[in-house]
């Protein structure tokens, strides 16, 4: 993973460089806010930001403050950097958009825990992020369907993407959560049941009188 270091003090800077480095991560090591504000409005900008509380050019709080008035970044992991431990301190830099804080001089196992905490949240986003664009992927395709499929101007079956012809209602059913019900519509029982019931009532009344008069006799 890559990691942004924004940090106007030499030694911290350098210490924080080396310890992430033998880490394992990726570093992008800047001087001050203004610097630090240029890497995160790149497009290939680290996941997550290490950002002294105050330092030249713009300060961590207020970066913090531009990072959360654009939508692109609200993915950014930041940790604020500071030598304020007081409460109000603290809360003034996570309301300003800030996921945490580390007070300086830092200890090396609590940078670590810290940022191994920003690695899950990071993961879980991209997980999130994975599932929506499959919801969406499979949203569009549904709408896609709605809008193109191929249906027999006689037969009423369906064609589906791999050519084969399908019965409307059983092509419905496989390809959404819609169930049938049937029923008989006015304009199918008048065109269609009655005179079938008016052709083979009759028929069935003859047959009737057929058996009884064979009983009679």
């Amino acid at each position: 993973m890559q990691i942004l270091i924004a940090e106007d003090d030499p030694i911290a800077r350098h210490l924080l460089d080396v310890t992430l480095r033998n880490w394992g991560y990726d570093v992008v090591v800047t001087e001050d806010g203004s610097q630090a504000w240029d890497v995160i409005q790149a497009p290939d900008r680290p996941a997550l930001a290490i950002l002294d509380w105050m330092m030249p050019g713009i300060d961590g709080i207020n970066i913090c403050r531009k990072i959360r008035e654009r939508s692109e970044l609200l993915g950014l992991y930041v940790l604020l950097l500071t030598t304020r431990g007081s409460k109000i301190d603290i809360i003034q830099g996570l309301d300003a958009g800030a996921n945490d804080y580390l007070t300086k001089p830092f200890d090396p196992d609590e940078l670590m825990a810290r940022i191994k905490v920003g690695e899950r949240v990071l993961g879980l986003q991209s997980e999130l992020a994975d599932r929506v664009s499959e919801l969406e992927a499979a949203l569009a395709h549904v709408r896609q369907l709605q809008g193109i499929i191929p249906i027999c101007s006689y037969c009423k079956n369906i064609r589906d993407d791999l050519d084969s012809w399908h019965q409307l209602e059983k092509y419905i059913v496989d390809n959404s959560e819609a169930q049938f019900s049937h029923g008989i519509c006015p304009d199918c029982y008048e065109n269609v049941v009655k005179p079938e019931l008016e052709r083979t009532l009759p028929s069935a009344r003859r047959g009737l009188s057929d058996k009884d008069n064979e009983l009679e006799l």
